[in-house]
């Protein structure tokens, strides 16, 4: 285990080390800015794999009916990499740069990763994600930028939280005012439901903010808070849970598209605050 004392590192094999207390994370700006690893106590909370950790979903979140968008009178396709849609945005394909690796006033380690949109995405612009690390919390921001034309887009988070530390399996509250309908095609409806029982690979509304507690019991509960009102829960998998705070639902670049235009950024924070149980 690393120092308390040690802020952060770039290793020949371009990892980035923050170290806060005895919290550990690790970044991959290499491979998609995903966070590739996060230890509390020694204990690994994040499934591990060159897929999965938590990877950021920009510029947009979940999937795209067909791959298709509109911005004003213009379509455009991206590549169906789960066809028939695509999903999850280009930036957890793409290298990001470093920009900045320190320490806050309050002293949380911190830092700072930025790309720029290109292909296939349509528009130039620019991408920051922000990792603070603290004793008890990590807080991830990211940002859109346009360098020019208005374009939808959407940000948001993939974390694989592992079902099982070693104890009994995670159990996931939350309250949601609402399920997203799916349709067979995975899609939102456009329907608003009752929340329904897992297992789920459905989005929710949380008007007042996202808040979702995973409880691993007698060992960590972790909570996952956003001001955004949008989560997609995924829990269909054995070997891990997915909470996904992001900027709008799936397919949300057709129906509820946010233009970020030259004075008008698209920006999103979330936090993952733990305790020991």
């Amino acid at each position: 285990m690393r120092g308390a004392s040690s802020v952060g590192c770039v290793s020949s094999d371009k990892r980035v080390w923050l170290t806060a207390g005895d919290a550990e994370l690790t970044v991959r700006p290499d491979n998609g800015c995903r966070i590739e690893s996060l230890r509390v106590g020694g204990t690994e909370l994040l499934r591990q794999g060159d897929k999965y950790g938590c990877f950021p979903m920009v510029p947009w979140c979940g999937r795209i009916e067909n791959g298709e968008f509109r911005n004003g009178g213009t379509k455009y396709r991206m590549p169906l990499n789960s066809p028939p849609h695509a999903i999850h945005g280009t930036g957890r394909d793409t290298e990001w740069r470093p920009a900045r690796v320190g320490r806050t006033e309050s002293g949380a380690a911190e830092a700072h990763f930025t790309y720029d949109l290109t292909d296939p995405w349509p528009y130039p612009g620019r991408v920051t994600q922000i990792f603070e690390l603290s004793e008890s919390a990590l807080t991830l921001s990211m940002g859109v930028e346009t360098y020019g034309d208005s374009f939808p887009a959407q940000l948001g988070w993939h974390p694989w939280f592992l079902r099982n530390l070693g104890g009994e399996d995670v159990r996931v509250g939350f309250t949601p005012a609402w399920q997203e309908e799916r349709g067979e095609d995975h899609l939102p409806t456009g329907r608003r439901i009752d929340p329904r029982p897992g297992p789920w690979d459905d989005c929710f509304g949380m008007p007042d903010g996202v808040d979702v507690t995973l409880t691993w019991p007698e060992q960590l509960e972790l909570r996952v808070t956003s001001s955004t009102e949008w989560v997609v829960v995924y829990d269909e998998q054995a070997e891990a849970v997915c909470v996904e705070p992001q900027s709008g639902p799936p397919n949300g670049l057709n129906t509820l598209p946010r233009l970020v235009t030259p004075v008008d950024p698209l920006e999103l924070t979330a936090t993952w605050s733990w305790r020991g149980l």
